[in-house]
């Protein structure tokens, strides 16, 4: 029977806990302020203290009990909390939403998705313990609730708190959870069970007794320094048994068990001689986990015999080194035991937890930091319209959601939702949301789905699926679509005579039609082509900024930039009439006191020089590769709407692109809207995308670099 607290305890234990920290006397000031009951709490702090929290930790707890009982207090006072302790407040209450949607899916199918969400939208991971302690003592004042109530914490603790315990190696807190679900969920089975145990109990432990005071003399004997214990059997345990084998009670031979732990693996086979030497054993009933360890990790010697009294009777012998492992390291048993395989971000939190738990007494510093540093997410966890979740990479947008969902959601997919609000396709859910897709009667994705510019898609599973569906659909479908995108490329970067002969070999392509179908299908993106086009004449040259003002409408060159031939170290200026681009065909012309003028070879003004003075044109070809910038003048057409011009300055500015000067002219009569913008990019590649991304806003028709003049 319990003891009764005296009216003595209370004030020693209250004096104790406020003694301990600042932080914590300051909380729990604050709940006797408000009249919060200590029962809410103190048995929560007695299992915190135990494993090892600090007392921040411990803090929250008391400050999440005043938030539960009285939000206002909590409001009023919030702002004086420290943030670390007002962080694993909040993790707290992040909580509560798993609980809800666990709440809703009464079968309790899918758990470990939800265990999975639980660590991705807390931020602090000790939370988690404070999750596990406050559960236990709520299990363990569950028998005064109302049935259902005690019901759905029964199943809450089953699927989500138990297995978390067992995971992170707390065996004390896992074996109790379990047991006073397994209580509340089957009471008949766990009164049989118990009633089993307790009729036989002083029989079992005399026989442990017997068991090690043998063992531990033929240990003695042969020189072994080894440590002995007896395990302990849990309810639950022997009824998963039970179920496993199909065994009755009176079967199950390791009800009574042992543990040898030895210095070094040579004394854990020296005591597996001397078992076997004292006692026959089971054949059938040996593993040897040392010479071949579990694929978690996981070794220890496993024996069964027939012990003294001619009763079966299980040993485990291992080193404490692969106890500590086993028990509390990162490679713990949960895995083999539950089946089912963890992601790597998943494993990284368990471990940095048990991390926590084994090193009491480490520098907390450290282990914050190496919180920051090693568990940065990589996954999100996304919840459908009925609560299952679902995990994708970080960076993925609701497209890449609906893919994952299922091919067709994703084919038919028009539109999203999230959290209730309408989003855009490329937008990128956090953890914890919940995603709605919006989908038409019939599949049509569109091929923008595929461009790396737009940003529909993320991860390639996505990406592939729309790729097979385009490639079921007609060749001639693929070819045209691809040729549109082709001359579009080229239309808008005002390349009309590019050299398109050596594309097809670059990208390891057959024909120019394979070239199209390859575009099409987005497995080549038009600002490759465009980078090819650019390298075929020469690389990339080294190009000096322009010292001149813009509005002289020339870029000097450094004289690395061109080749001219025949001459060497002229001054070498790009002409603002054509504004040639690394990759353009290009010609020279002499001009009278500013050196070279380079021109596109097909521009109209170059023609008329020619045409007035044919002797002052020169060749000139593209020098080596340049880290440097060009001038080029872009134009866009659309409708006018509120903010129009503030997105535009935003998507140059996103890409890292430079504006020299603009202008914009409004047909009030049409609404149409003209927007000149002369731009300094890298190459034709930074010039694709952004004309890509220009092209994508709203109310944005056409976005084309602007030819010769």
């Amino acid at each position: 029977m319990a003891k009764v607290q005296s009216p003595v305890d209370l004030p020693t234990w209250r004096e104790r806990v406020a003694a301990s920290a600042p932080s914590l006397a300051d909380a729990l000031a604050a709940c006797t302020q408000h009249g919060i009951d200590d029962a809410s709490y103190r048995d929560v702090l007695d299992q915190l203290v135990m494993l090892g929290c600090d007392v921040q930790t411990q803090a929250s707890a008391l400050w999440f009990a005043l938030a539960q009982a009285d939000p206002e207090a909590w409001t009023a006072r919030v702002q004086a909390v420290p943030e670390d302790i007002r962080r694993l407040v909040e993790g707290q209450q992040a909580a509560e939403k798993v609980w809800a949607l666990h709440a809703q899916r009464a079968a309790g199918g899918g758990s470990e998705g939800l265990r999975r969400l639980l660590l991705a939208i807390i931020r602090d991971l000790r939370v988690v313990f404070v999750l596990l302690a406050r559960q236990l003592a709520r299990m363990r004042g569950a028998a005064t609730l109302p049935e259902a109530e005690r019901q759905e914490l029964a199943r809450l603790t089953r699927d989500i708190h138990a297995p978390l315990a067992n995971r992170l190696g707390i065996w004390q807190l896992k074996w109790e959870l379990e047991d006073l679900a397994f209580r509340y969920l089957q009471p008949d089975v766990y009164k049989r069970i118990a009633r089993l145990l307790d009729e036989r109990r002083a029989d079992r432990e005399g026989f442990i007794r017997e068991s090690l005071d043998e063992l531990g003399r033929a240990l003695a004997a042969a020189g072994i320094k080894a440590e002995l214990a007896g395990r302990p059997k849990h309810i639950y345990s022997i009824w998963k048994k039970m179920q496993r084998k199909d065994l009755e009670f009176d079967e199950l031979y390791d009800i009574r068990a042992v543990r040898v732990l030895v210095d070094n693996v040579a004394d854990c086979y020296a005591a597996l001689g001397v078992v076997h030497a004292l006692w026959p054993h089971l054949p059938r009933e040996f593993d040897d986990y040392l010479a071949r360890p579990k694929g978690n990790g996981y070794r220890s010697l496993h024996t069964a015999v027939i012990g003294p009294r001619g009763k079966t009777l299980e040993v485990q012998i291992r080193t404490h080194e692969m106890h500590r492992a086993n028990e509390l390291g990162v490679a713990a048993h949960w895995r083999y035991k539950e089946g089912g395989a963890g992601d790597a971000e998943f494993e990284a939190k368990i471990a940095w937890m048990r991390k926590l738990l084994d090193g009491r007494g480490e520098d907390e510093g450290a282990l914050a930091a190496d919180l920051k540093t090693e568990l940065l997410e990589d996954r999100v966890y996304l919840l459908t319209p009925k609560g299952e979740v679902f995990d994708l990479p970080h960076g993925a947008t609701v497209l890449d959601f609906a893919y994952h969902v299922h091919t067709e959601v994703g084919h038919r997919c028009r539109g999203a939702k999230v959290n209730g609000r309408i989003v855009p396709l490329t937008f990128q859910p956090s953890s914890g949301d919940r995603v709605e897709i919006l989908t038409a009667k019939l599949a049509e994705p569109s091929r923008d789905w595929l461009s790396p510019h737009h940003g529909y898609l993320a991860t390639n599973r996505a990406k592939e699926k729309v790729r097979t569906w385009f490639r079921r659909s007609a060749l001639e479908a693929n070819l045209a679509a691809g040729r549109a995108m082709f001359e579009r490329e080229l239309k808008r970067l005002a390349l009309p005579d590019a050299d398109i002969a050596r594309l097809p070999a670059h990208f390891h392509l057959n024909t120019h039609d394979d070239l199209l179908v390859a575009l099409a299908l987005g497995e080549i993106s038009p600002g490759q082509v465009s980078r090819v086009l650019q390298e075929a004449a020469q690389p990339t040259p080294e190009v000096t900024q322009s010292s001149s003002p813009v509005a002289s409408r020339h870029s000097v060159l450094d004289h690395s930039a061109l080749t001219i031939e025949g001459v060497g170290n002229l001054l070498t200026t790009l002409a603002r009439c054509c504004q040639p681009l690394p990759g353009d065909a290009v010609r020279g012309y002499v001009t009278k006191g500013r050196g070279v003028s380079v021109h596109r070879a097909d521009c109209p003004s170059l023609a008329r020089l020619v045409r007035r003075d044919p002797d002052r044109v020169i060749e000139v070809t593209w020098g080596r590769a340049s880290a440097q910038a060009y001038e080029v003048d872009v134009e866009l057409h659309g409708y006018d709407r509120k903010g129009l011009q503030k997105d535009v300055a935003g998507v140059i500015s996103n890409a890292s692109v430079s504006i020299i000067a603009s202008s914009s002219r409004l047909f009030t009569r049409s609404g149409e809207v003209e927007m000149r913008f002369t731009l300094r990019v890298r190459d034709f590649e930074q010039l694709s995308a952004l004309l890509d991304r220009l092209a994508a806003l709203p109310n944005i028709v056409d976005a084309r670099r602007i030819g010769g003049g």
